[in-house]
């Protein structure tokens, strides 16, 4: 684990991989660290150089006050990549994470190979941003202990949730681990999302990839944003829920392979 400094701001960050190997980024999800990429990694290095870091307010990463943005989680996604002199990547995010990638596919397109754009969604109408407000009040009052219980029934199958106790604790722990106020300013940033009516601008190369049973990005949201990125596809992944790349790993990795060429 290394902390790099963006002027103001460390990131916490991992690099896996082969030296001189195309470079994969990857962005965790709301309530998350760059552990929960931990099921991809041996996967991804079979070919790539992989870059994980915690979102800001998140895992080890610094949590600075003031206002989050979407403009600035994607800056920072440009910071760590000038930071390691990669000139250009393919990107992978996951909820806050696949957000952060369609910010980051219309301000820069120069700068990335492909998208991975997992259990997202691209807009933030009022329901969405009611839940968000919801969600705020009740960290507010109580911690990330008042909302784990819950995340956690919308993150995994119930199945999956009986039959994996262990991880399931480890997960718990990430989320416990995460700081209330960078978790709000984080649900800040989501409320402001307005992405959608420009995917029809996005160049670069998008796979959306979703849980069959997401509730939170569900699939004919995603199948939606698929349909309005130019050349996008959409691929669902059977017996899993928000959280799929840890729900469904085998099949979320299978799902990925072809597009990114494993």
């Amino acid at each position: 684990m290394t902390l790099v400094d963006l002027g103001g701001l460390r990131l916490n960050t991992a690099v896996d991989g082969p030296e001189g190997a195309p470079w994969i980024i990857l962005s965790n999800s709301l309530g998350a660290s760059l552990w929960m990429w931990s099921p991809q990694i041996a996967f991804l290095t079979q070919k790539y150089r992989v870059l994980r870091y915690d979102t800001r307010g998140h895992g080890g990463s610094d949590t600075p006050e003031g206002l989050y943005t979407m403009a600035g989680l994607v800056g920072d996604v440009i910071g760590l990549m000038d930071h390691f002199g990669i000139e250009k990547a393919s990107f992978m995010g996951l909820s806050m994470g696949a957000m952060t990638g369609m910010g980051l596919a219309l301000t820069s397109p120069e700068r990335f190979d492909r998208m991975v754009l997992a259990d997202g969604r691209a807009d933030a109408p009022e329901p969405f941003r009611a839940m968000w407000d919801d969600r705020i009040g009740k960290v507010a009052d109580g911690g990330l202990e008042a909302i784990v219980d819950g995340t956690l029934a919308t993150w995994f199958t119930e199945d999956w949730r009986n039959a994996n106790a262990a991880t399931l604790e480890q997960v718990r722990a990430m989320i416990l681990d995460t700081r209330p106020d960078g978790y709000i300013a984080c649900c800040r940033a989501l409320q402001g999302l307005d992405y959608l009516r420009h995917l029809g601008d996005v160049t670069v190369p998008s796979l959306y990839v979703g849980g069959a049973q997401d509730m939170g990005a569900a699939p004919a949201v995603m199948q939606a944003m698929a349909d309005a990125t130019p050349g996008g596809r959409y691929v669902e992944i059977p017996n899993a829920a928000h959280v799929a790349n840890i729900n469904a790993p085998e099949a979320y990795n299978a799902a990925i392979a072809e597009f990114l060429e494993l």
